[in-house]
This record gives C-alpha cells, sequence and structure tokens, in this order.
C-alpha cells in the first residue's frame, strides 16, 4: 500500500493506532499541548473501558494523572498502598514504600484509567473511531505518512506527520519497521499465572507477594469487595482442572502465615497468562514511532507494564509537543534512547522479581538455597528493601 494509490484521505497531525493506555495517554497530552491527532481503535469502546489488566499506578504516574486532571476518580476510589508485602518461610516482611522513598503508588485497575482517558478525550471534543482496524501504514520516510484503516464496512485512508503505534504486541506498528533494522530481545518464561475475580473482600490491604514450594502466589484486589488473586502454573494450564475450590485451598495453602484468613467467594473470571520479556529496538524509524507493548513486554510480577506504556507516551508527547510547538526536533530523534534508557532497567526489575519468586522445575538444590538468601536479603537489608521500594514506586518519567 501506498499513499500514491490512496483516494482521498483525512488529515491530522498525529495518527495513533490504538485505544489502551499508551495510545490514549498520548492523545490527551497532545491535546493539552494544542495538537490535533485522531485515535484508531480496532475493538468497541466498551471492550477497551473493560479489559482487566494491571492495578499497580508507580508514584510518577499517578501524579501525572493528576496533574493533567485525570486523578480525581483515582483519588476517589482507588487504594494508596504506603508498602508491600514479601511472604516465604511462613513469614510476611513488609517494605515500607513510605519510609524507604517518601513515595507511594495508586491501585487503581487499567480499565478504570482506559475510561478516565476516554471520557476525557471525548469530552474535550477529541476524536476516537472504535472499530476503526488499521491495516496498514505507509510513507513513513516522505514525512508525510498515511495509515490505512477499516472503518464502516470501507477501507480508509488517515494522512498525518507522524504516526504513533501503541496497538500492542500483535499489532501491525512494529512489523512497519524495516526488517533490517530491528532487534528483538526476548525470554519466555517456563510458567504462566492463573489469575482470578473473586467477590470476597480483600484479605489484606497490601499486596503479598508469595514464594512457596508450590508456586509463587499474588493477593492483590480491585475494589473493597473484589479480589484479585493469583496462582504460578503451567503456561498451557487448563483451566478446567481448577474448579473453585482447588483454587482457593492452594491460595490458601501458598499464603499461609500467623493470624491470616484467606477470604473467599464466588469467582466470576479465570484465566491464564503466559509470562515473558521482550524488547523491540529500536522504537522508531522515519516518522513512525512504538509506544507500550508493541515495543516491550514485562512479566507483571514487577507491575509495571501499564506504567511503562505510559511513560513511553508522556516522552512521546514531549519530544512531538518540542518539534511541532518550537522547532527542536532534537527529542524526538532520541525517543528510542531516551525509552530505552528507562525500559532496560524496567525489564531488569520485572525480570529479576520473577526470578526471585517463583519455583523453576530445572532449579537445583544450591539454586533453591540462592533464591532463598536473596529472598531473605532484600527482606532484612535496609539497603536491599529501598532498592526494591525505589523500584516498585517507579523511576522518573524521563
Amino acid at each position: 500500500m501506498t499513499a500514491r494509490t490512496a483516494s482521498p484521505a483525512r488529515r491530522t497531525r498525529i495518527g495513533i493506532i490504538g485505544a489502551g493506555p499508551a495510545g490514549l495517554m498520548l492523545a490527551h497530552l497532545l491535546a493539552r499541548a494544542g495538537i490535533d491527532c485522531i485515535v484508531l481503535e480496532r475493538h468497541t469502546r466498551d471492550h477497551v473501558e473493560t479489559r482487566i489488566r494491571a492495578g499497580i499506578l508507580e508514584y510518577e504516574v499517578a501524579q501525572l494523572l493528576r496533574e493533567t486532571g485525570l486523578g480525581t476518580r483515582m483519588d476517589a476510589i482507588g487504594f494508596r498502598h504506603d508498602g508491600t508485602n514479601l511472604l516465604f518461610d511462613g513469614a510476611l516482611h513488609r517494605i515500607d514504600f513510605a519510609a524507604l522513598t517518601g513515595k507511594h503508588v495508586m491501585l487503581y485497575s487499567q480499565h478504570e484509567v482506559v475510561r478516565d482517558l476516554i471520557a476525557a478525550r471525548l469530552a474535550s471534543g477529541g476524536e476516537i473511531l472504535f472499530e476503526a482496524e488499521a491495516t496498514g501504514i505507509a510513507d513513513i520516510h516522505t514525512g508525510q505518512p498515511v495509515i490505512r484503516y477499516m472503518h464502516e464496512g470501507q477501507s480508509k485512508f488517515l494522512a498525518c506527520d507522524i504516526v504513533a503505534a501503541c496497538d500492542g504486541f500483535h499489532g501491525i506498528g512494529r512489523a512497519a519497521l524495516p526488517a533490517e533494522r530491528l532487534r528483538e530481545y526476548d525470554r519466555t518464561y517456563p510458567f504462566g499465572w492463573l489469575g482470578i475475580l473473586a467477590k470476597a473482600p480483600p484479605a489484606k490491604d497490601e499486596l503479598i507477594y508469595a514464594s512457596h514450594q508450590n508456586g509463587f502466589s499474588l493477593l492483590s484486589m480491585r475494589s473493597s469487595s473484589v479480589s484479585r488473586l493469583y496462582l504460578q502454573c503451567a503456561p498451557d494450564e487448563d483451566i478446567a482442572a481448577w474448579p473453585d475450590s482447588r483454587i482457593w485451598d492452594e491460595l490458601s495453602l501458598r499464603l499461609a502465615h500467623d493470624g491470616f484468613h484467606l477470604q473467599t467467594g464466588e469467582i466470576f473470571q479465570k484465566s491464564v497468562t503466559a509470562m515473558r520479556s521482550y524488547v523491540a529496538e529500536p522504537m522508531q524509524d522515519g516518522r513512525l514511532f512504538l509506544a507500550g507493548d508493541a515495543a516491550h513486554i514485562v512479566p507483571p510480577t514487577g507491575a509495571k507494564g501499564l506504567n511503562a506504556a505510559i511513560a513511553d507516551a508522556a516522552i512521546l508527547a514531549r519530544a512531538i509537543e518540542a518539534m511541532l510547538n518550537r522547532a527542536d526536533p532534537a527529542p524526538l530523534e532520541r525517543y528510542t534512547q531516551t525509552c530505552l534508557a528507562r525500559i532496560w532497567k524496567i525489564e531488569r526489575f520485572s525480570w529479576w522479581m520473577t526470578s526471585m519468586m517463583h519455583r523453576f522445575d530445572g532449579h537445583t538444590a544450591f539454586d533453591r538455597r540462592m533464591q532463598h538468601a536473596e529472598l531473605d536479603y532484600y527482606a532484612s537489608s535496609v539497603a536491599g528493601k529501598t532498592a526494591l521500594a525505589e523500584n516498585y514506586v517507579g523511576l522518573p518519567l524521563a
């Protein structure tokens, strides 16, 4: 597909593919800078507003939401967490974020962030085309790229100055980068997470990351009446082999510690999530820029996926504003370098948390002792706890 064969196209400054956190935050920040953009989203509005995803917002991400007018619902219905907990050998060890870093995190589900971003976008007169599937990107080296998309049963074109591909791991954005330039770094983990949503009050007011001989588990929450819990399982686990009673029994076993009682209730969602680490370099070519899962994936152990996407959007928005509003192309030229300096640190933290907390079938007795020693160090050393807390509450948005 080339622009030369296109029928008359719509025109905008920035064409954004994907109405997830990265695409919507980018549109929100650009609109505040007076830069026109259109968001193309292949799913329905209901679909993107109800997808249950991550729940932890780093300190600076939560601050960004507040500073840009998006923090009202988060502060009203979200949960401020001043710490988190590591559980091993039947003992709970709290990591005090507030004392160690002076910061906190917010537990506020990704779909709520997406709802807030969509509402703000539409209230300001901005445009999101739902059920508009991007099918091709052309002319990224001409300064006038074009996105082909299907909408309302017709093939259409969006001409723009810049294309921002925020379309996820399986989107078309990364595939539009020249194959000879693309470098991919990938690690697939030999386990997954069996996740549930249950109508049960959270049994703890902060998250519990549990290392157990049967495997990792995580206690989280979505509201005062809905718990979100996870169990380490095989990546191809047959979810039919896990009736509710087996899930609750295994969670109770892995999360057991003095005085703890797991709240149970109706399980209304079950799913298995595979675990991987992935980075694509570069994150740009010509007038095409990648953000969020289109460029990188982290295992959820470090609670970084949503935050990394929003950080990309903030960096890209500042760079676009510098070029279009101040005629300074340097930040946009450095976009990959700026993002990846942060992304690789996030990848390291997520890989480290995953490696420290999970059971690996291939581990020798020595490996298991080393894993235990590492847990003990980070739970007991002030320096270790500070390093964990600093990474968990989030690095600067650059």
